[in-house]
């Protein structure tokens, strides 16, 4: 029985997060009440505050339910990483580009992020954890990058801390302009060419 009432309450709580999803994507994050998700859903909004305390800690749901796999196995370590630190970069991008193509709710989940919602009120501490998520990786990066400089594999004059804001500046900018116009370009081609004549500057 107890068993049974986990598994109901993590149903809906799926069933919270998908609604969410919906009318963020559609209506945008600000303009979107616990009260519309409540109704998207099913649900009185009072099953809404059972789950989650506020919207900022909905929306936070919602996007961890989708970025904490990506992050999972990207972080990932195999015995080959440290011979070549390089292609771990280029390997996670491409994966990364790849779900922001081929599979659609990565694909709403990151345009909500990027596209629809504002970092006031109640969201200002999303705003925080995201700052603290980007600095995450970011560390990821600079450690990648300092093994390949230590392997030879970069010049010795390359400074990793630039080097990493440019890189991580050139992934984030490449999706953000995609997801503004997904036909204007081949995000899987033209983005890893981009990341790849980064890469062999650096080298």
């Amino acid at each position: 029985m107890v068993r049974r009432t986990k598994e109901e309450a993590q149903a809906t709580r799926e069933l919270i997060l998908d609604a969410a999803e919906r009318v963020f994507h559609q209506r945008g994050v600000s303009r979107t009440s616990l009260q519309e998700v409540a109704k998207e859903a099913g649900l009185t909004r009072g099953a809404i505050y059972w789950h989650f305390e506020n919207k900022g800690e909905l929306f936070q749901a919602m996007m961890e339910r989708v970025t904490l796999p990506m992050m999972a196995r990207m972080s990932a370590v195999s015995p080959e990483d440290d011979r070549f630190p390089l292609e771990k970069i280029r390997r996670n991008t491409v994966e990364a580009f790849r779900q922001l193509v081929h599979e659609p709710q990565v694909r709403r989940v990151f345009e909500i992020a990027m596209q629809k919602v504002e970092y006031v009120d109640e969201m200002q501490e999303m705003q925080t954890r995201k700052i603290r998520g980007r600095n995450e990786c970011m560390d990821d990066m600079s450690l990648l990058l300092t093994k390949a400089r230590a392997n030879g594999q970069i010049r010795a004059d390359v400074d990793v801390s630039r080097a990493v804001i440019g890189l991580f500046a050139l992934i984030g900018g490449i999706q953000y302009n995609w997801l503004l116009d997904p036909e204007s370009f081949d995000l899987e081609v033209l983005g890893i060419a981009s990341i790849d004549t980064y890469l062999q500057g650096l080298k």
